[in-house]
Parts: structure tokens; C-alpha cells; sequence
């Protein structure tokens, strides 16, 4: 990206591309830590849903809670960023996130509406974090290049996501779990009891994580980061040049802002129901703690594809490259929709390794050109990540309704409109990304 004049608007301008390194680095444990919080979430849901005997609809009011507080507070977000700056309003997000994770401990002694309540709070921190941190890497370099950067950096995110249910499966769904057939021959006081117990396991793991999110914040505070400036007026280079009235007066922005929702909805539909899918009798019978590690293969193809991608993307035309990983997705959601047994096991997890690149190269390729509405168009692409709060819910109730394995036929209607997407806009860029130094 070229430099872009200094002014003092939304639109953050290109940084030197001579020290970026450190700083990528920096921000890039936060894309790691965010990423293990959310994946969190596919060990809490078949583990609450066992100890309140919630319904599959139930259930994915985790994720309707934690994904709809990116509907809630990406705005306010963005204002609160452009207030404090990039670095301190990831210091804010840290310190917000934190206190969603200290909630979880008071919520085991309170019931279901108390976690819903700690995951907003948990998942209003990552927003802000994500409105910073996205724009923030788009910038480290040159243009034809973001899409490569933000998915090296979105590389380590699933490296969180990969942890996080191996590690839950062992703090949080490690002990004996009894089935409704054994609970229902103890007496209601040893019942009531079991429950309170399981509810509690997620007390340490929680507290450690607020612990460990306070930790950064203190080191994001004196950390030094580059300064982003910001331009009055908007970019002029390229047919997409900012002279329109709003963001959303950009076309490939509004269909890139429903690319994210679906294809947020979609990854983590999945993820959000793959140890409930493991434990059917027709695909592997397993337990929640075994299959939960199992989901750590599906978010593990995510980080390789997302390492392949950073250096596929330098000679590929990212829109051509979100084509094909849609086209494979689609594929593989349908062979574990209609077969059984360990092909469609193995089918649903490698989906993880084709989304790998959608969310940073449908996030950068939706931003291409925006000028001075990118800030602007950054905050409603972070608003469209609410279609993990929304996807989900609709995937449990047509699990309730026909089956938890028809259901997964939603995923794959959402792979298609993205594959349309990077069809569209596969020749955004007019040369190669590779005719660009390759910086991080």
C-alpha cells in the first residue's frame, strides 16, 4: 500500500514497511488469545447443555450471546478506539474480557442466565480487540499484501482455537460423566449435586484465563507500538477509489459484510456441534472428553491452511483462492451430511482446513480501497460477525427438528454464497500480489 497523506480521519494509513515486525509479532498474541476464548466455546456448549439438559436451541445461546455482542459493541468499539487510540483500546478490550471470564465463577453457583450474561461481557472485550487489531494489520505493509498478512496473523488465532478444546476437554470435561439413564435412577439431592459439581469445573480454568488477560493488558500498556495516522480525504488509486458518500455506498463491502457473517455462522456452527456429531452412534459413538479433542483437528486445519494460505496468496489471486476453499468446503460438509462412520468424521474436520483463509481474505478484500470509510467499514464488518450468534441458533434448531446431521446442510448453503464472493472479485487486484515486496 502506498503511503496515504497524514490527516485525522478514520482511515489509517500505510506504516513503514521497514520494522513491522516486531509489532506484527505483538499484536499477534492477541489474535492467539482470542482465539482461545472463543474456541472455549465448543467444550462449554455440550457441557452445559448436559448439566441444565438444555435442547440443541438451548444450547447455542452460548454462541448467540458470546457472537451477538459483535452486533452490540462494534460500533461503540470503533468510537471508543478512535478516542483512545489503537494500543489503549486493546488494553480496554483486555481489561473487558477479563471480567467476562472473573463472571464465570459466581455464574456456577447461579445458573445458565449468568454464564449467557459472562460470555457477552468476555465477548464485548474480544470485539474490541478484533476492531483494533484487523484494521491495525491491514496496515503493516503494502495493500496487495493484507490479505496474506492478516491471514499469517489469523494463523496463530487458530493456534488458540486448536489449544483451547484439548485443554478444555481435560480441565473442563475430564471427570465422569453420567448419561440421563444414570441420573435418572439417583435420588434429586445426589442429582442436584452432580450438577452443581460439573457446573464448577469451569471456575479455575476461567479465573486463570481472567488472570492471564490482565497479564497482557499490563504489557500492551507499555508495550510501543507505531502510531497509525489517518487521512482527511479518501484513497484515489484503483477503480474502487473512496468517493462515495458512506461505507456502505461501497458494493463489495456490503457483500463482503454478508461473506463474514455466513461464513463466522458457519465455522463455528460447526465447531459449536462437532462433539455432539462425534458422539452419534452412526459416526463414532464417542465420549464428550474424547471427542473433544478430536475438535482440536478441525480448528489444528484451520492454522496449517492459514500458514499455506499467507504464502499461496502472494502469487494467487486471493478472490480465486476463496473460491476453491469454499468449493472444497462444500464438498466435505456433504460427505459427512450423507455418509457415515469415520468419512464423515474425518470429512467435517478437514472443513476446518479450507476455512482457514475466508475470514482474513473476505475481511481485507472487503476493506480493498475504502479510503476514508475504512475505519468505518471495518466496525460493520465486525458487526457481521454477529452471523455467529444467528447461524448457529438456526443449525440447532433444524438439529431439534430434523436431525443434528441434516442440520449441517445450513454450513454448506453458506460456503456457496461466499464462493460466489471470491468469484466476483477475483480480479480486484489489477497485478499479482506478488509484484509487492513480500513484507510480513
Amino acid at each position: 500500500m502506498a503511503s496515504i497523506p497524514q490527516g485525522s480521519s478514520a482511515q489509517p494509513s500505510a506504516i513503514s514497511t521497514g520494522n513491522n515486525t516486531i509489532p506484527l509479532i505483538i499484536i499477534t498474541i492477541l489474535f492467539f488469545m482470542w482465539g482461545l476464548l472463543t474456541s472455549m466455546n465448543d467444550v462449554l456448549i455440550p457441557h452445559l447443555k448436559s448439566v441444565y439438559t438444555l435442547s440443541y436451541t438451548q444450547a447455542m445461546l452460548v454462541q448467540f450471546c458470546f457472537f451477538g455482542a459483535y452486533f452490540v459493541i462494534s460500533l461503540p468499539a470503533g468510537a471508543l478506539i478512535k478516542k483512545l487510540g489503537y494500543q489503549n483500546g486493546a488494553v480496554a478490550g483486555l481489561i473487558i474480557a477479563a471480567s467476562g471470564c472473573a463472571l464465570f465463577y459466581p455464574a456456577a453457583t447461579s445458573g445458565y442466565a449468568l454464564f449467557l450474561f459472562a460470555l457477552f461481557v468476555l465477548a464485548s472485550g474480544i470485539t474490541i480487540l478484533q476492531v483494533a487489531a484487523n484494521p491495525y494489520v491491514t496496515v503493516l505493509g503494502p495493500a496487495r499484501t493484507a490479505s496474506s498478512r492478516l491471514t499469517l496473523t489469523q494463523a496463530f488465532n487458530s493456534l488458540g482455537t486448536t489449544i483451547a478444546p484439548w485443554l478444555g476437554g481435560i480441565l473442563i470435561l475430564g471427570g465422569a460423566v453420567l448419561t440421563a439413564d444414570q441420573l435418572a435412577l439417583l435420588p434429586a439431592a445426589e442429582v442436584a449435586a452432580y450438577k452443581a459439581k460439573e457446573a464448577a469445573t469451569v471456575q479455575g480454568p476461567y479465573l486463570a484465563l481472567a488472570a492471564a488477560l490482565l497479564g497482557l493488558a499490563l504489557f500492551f500498556a507499555f508495550a510501543k507500538l507505531p502510531k497509525i495516522q489517518h487521512d482527511d480525504e479518501p484513497s484515489i488509486s484503483g477503480d474502487m477509489a473512496s468517493n462515495k458518500e458512506s461505507a456502505l455506498s461501497h458494493t463489495h463491502l456490503v457483500l463482503g459484510a454478508i461473506g463474514i457473517f455466513l461464513y463466522v455462522g458457519a465455522e463455528v456452527a460447526i465447531g459449536s456441534l462437532l462433539i455432539n456429531f462425534f458422539g452419534e452412534e452412526n459416526i463414532a459413538g464417542l465420549k464428550e472428553a474424547d471427542a473433544a479433542h478430536l475438535v482440536s483437528y478441525y480448528w489444528g486445519g484451520a492454522m496449517i491452511g492459514r500458514f499455506i494460505g499467507f504464502a499461496v496468496m502472494r502469487y494467487v489471486s486471493p478472490g480465486k483462492t476463496l473460491a476453491f476453499n469454499c468449493a472444497c468446503a462444500v464438498l466435505l460438509v456433504l460427505t459427512a451430511t450423507f455418509t457415515d462412520g469415520k468419512l464423515a468424521m474425518w470429512a467435517i474436520i478437514a472443513v476446518g482446513l479450507f476455512n482457514s483463509i475466508m475470514f482474513p481474505t473476505i475481511f481485507s478484500m472487503a476493506l480493498n480501497n475504502l479510503g476514508k470509510f475504512t475505519g468505518q467499514g471495518s466496525g460493520f464488518l465486525c458487526m457481521a460477525i454477529v452471523g455467529g450468534a444467528i447461524v448457529p441458533l438456526i443449525q440447532g434448531t433444524l438439529a431439534d427438528t430434523f436431525g443434528l446431521q441434516i442440520s449441517f446442510l445450513l454450513p454448506a448453503a453458506c460456503y456457496l454464497y461466499i464462493m460466489y464472493f471470491g468469484i466476483k472479485y477475483a480480479g480486484m487486484y489489477k497485478t499479482a500480489p506478488s509484484s509487492e515486496p513480500a513484507h510480513l
